[in-house]
């Protein structure tokens, strides 16, 4: 077992009874089962475990600690039920997808669902300006979806690429770290240095995804390999083939549409898991991941930030 997981293994076990308290005996038993559905669906519930390491180095109360990792992972699981359906995928982690099981209306009133029992977790605290953080979280991941919908497919965009995965997974990462301080202390400062905490490790963790995307195995990553090409997004391993290699016509295709056609993708896939790009992705991991523990310096010396570190390192480490 990953070492950073130890200390909070007692309240992760409390944070996956109050998301499965969500979908109680009042509600439609369809419901009930999805939730179960997606619960089973596993996942490394990194973004809690990230949530309750930050708040416990810093004192904060545990209930409260729980609601907030409970929250924030109902509303990452309600963003992966919309972004499936979105994406028509019918695996993740290698299990069937909701919309795989169930028709397009009854998914999207799924995940509905799931934002406001993540929303009513969030109003437990009885803390104001930690709404407000989620709300905004929220319209940044939205925003993130129909800016991915819209205006990437294509497109070779160092920017683009950023601002994409700051909405698709850092802000939430961030949210945890930061909603985890501001139940804790007023002090301005670790406030902020925890949200440049979450942040940057939210940052690697995609980077580091997107890198699997073309280097994993498909039994692991649980989706074909080079997925993301094929749904048009240009994430960073190609944006660094592509600055290498300008005049490929495979990359000069991909914003007219080239990424449709799938031999060309494959050719581009094969060409950037033989290449540098790969490194070059994983070392801008590392360096958010520096960046990250240099976040971590004044906090207080405890086995919960030894674990943070371990957290941040391990993002870079992983397989899957």
């Amino acid at each position: 077992m990953v070492t950073f997981f130890t200390s909070v293994q007692e309240q992760l076990k409390f944070v996956e009874q109050r998301i499965r308290e969500q979908a109680g005996e009042e509600h439609h038993p369809d419901l009930r089962s999805a939730l179960e559905h997606l619960l089973s669906a596993g996942g490394k519930r990194i973004r809690p475990t990230l949530g309750l390491l930050v708040g416990n180095m810093l004192g904060a109360p545990e209930d409260k600690l729980v609601t907030l990792g409970a929250s924030v992972e109902l509303l990452h699981t309600a963003t992966l039920v919309h972004d499936d359906l979105i994406d028509g995928a019918l695996l993740r982690r290698g299990m069937p997808t909701l919309n795989a099981r169930w028709s397009p209306a009854a998914t999207v009133l799924t995940g509905d669902f799931l934002f406001a029992r993540a929303a009513k977790l969030a109003a437990e605290t009885d803390y104001l300006p930690l709404m407000k953080l989620f709300a905004d979280t929220l319209a940044t991941i939205v925003n993130g979806e129909l800016t991915q919908m819209f205006s990437a497919r294509g497109i070779i965009d160092r920017r683009n690429y950023y601002d994409r995965i700051y909405a698709k997974t850092a802000s939430l990462f961030e949210m945890s770290a930061l909603a985890a301080a501001m139940v804790a202390t007023e002090n301005k400062d670790t406030r902020i240095a925890m949200k440049t905490f979450g942040y940057e490790v939210g940052m690697a963790f995609q980077i580091v995804d997107d890198v699997l995307d073309f280097t994993g195995e498909q039994s692991a990553v649980g989706k074909p390999i080079g997925s993301d090409l094929l749904n048009g997004l240009i994430t960073l391993p190609a944006i660094y083939y592509a600055e290498e290699h300008p005049d490929d016509e495979d990359v000069q295709s991909l914003p007219d549409g080239g990424w449709k056609d799938t031999d060309r993708v494959q050719r581009i896939v094969d060409n950037i898991r033989r290449n540098a790009a790969i490194e070059k992705a994983m070392d801008e991991a590392r360096q958010a991941v520096s960046r990250a523990l240099d976040a971590l310096e004044d906090a207080p010396a405890s086995p919960e930030r030894d674990a943070l570190e371990d957290l941040a390192k391990f993002i870079v480490d992983r397989k899957i």
